[in-house]
């Protein structure tokens, strides 16, 4: 039985590193064509590569999903290559905080404009393609901190809670549609940008573990779907912690 991501095509957002990396590879392993996305170019191009290397197809392209022009072009670039999108994994995301009294706006406002307003964005041009198209599927990046956030880290968990509220609205209104729209919550996970939030001993997960759990998302028959799933380390302190 052959894979039920063969031949169809993806985008993943911040797709040269860490998690989306993970999932864009695992996505290509499954026979999927994916398209990465995001402002590091050498990043990109080296994730393509490997991609390429491994016998998969893959597409980088430069695009700040807070930038809607940039976003717009880039899904105009992915369906004309690719003739379709089924699948968009809104990953892009950024983490900054600090105690809430001394926190700046300007550091406020970037994160929820990358972990907020790109994923409106992206999901928008993706909602409007697979509408004409009958049918596709999103899934949101989200975290743990959504119901268990950490201190310090305001923008952040406003930015995941603010996504989670965004992925039901796109669900109900993809319905008529064939679109659906689940989120995936990462829990402690070995990536850069999340290591200063880490405190010593805590336990980790890989960027491929949240990869499987993509796949197996993305790979459900067009009647079903993931509305929520959290992926974290057996042993993190969340259930039960106050």
């Amino acid at each position: 039985m052959g894979s039920t991501l063969a031949d169809k095509s993806a985008i993943v957002t911040g797709g040269g590193s860490g998690i989306g990396k993970a999932i864009a590879m695992a996505f290509a392993a499954e026979g999927c064509r994916v398209a990465i996305a995001g402002r590091t170019e050498a990043r990109l191009r080296e994730t393509a590569e490997a991609i390429q290397k491994s016998g998969g197809s893959c597409l980088p392209v430069s695009a700040d999903v807070t930038d809607e022009k940039q976003v717009s072009s880039l899904f105009q670039t992915v369906t004309r290559e690719f003739g379709r999108l089924d699948l968009l994994v809104n990953n892009a995301g950024i983490t900054a905080g600090g105690p809430i009294d001394q926190l700046q706006y300007e550091t406020w406002r970037r994160v929820l404009s990358v972990n907020l307003d790109g994923v409106f964005l992206c999901t928008r041009e993706a909602f409007r393609i697979m509408k004409a198209q009958h049918g596709g599927r999103i899934i949101n990046i989200g975290s743990v901190s959504t119901a268990v956030p950490r201190p310090d880290a305001a923008p952040y968990s406003a930015s995941k809670n603010a996504v989670w509220g965004l992925t039901k609205s796109t669900s109900i209104d993809g319905r008529p549609f064939g679109i659906s729209c689940g989120q995936l919550n990462p829990g402690n996970i070995q990536v850069e940008r999340f290591e200063p939030a880490f405190q010593p001993g805590e336990t980790m997960i890989r960027p491929q573990d949240i990869a499987q759990a993509a796949v197996y998302m993305a790979s459900l028959p067009p009647d079903a779907f993931v509305l929520s799933m959290t992926v974290m380390p057996a042993k993190q302190k969340l259930v039960g912690r106050g």
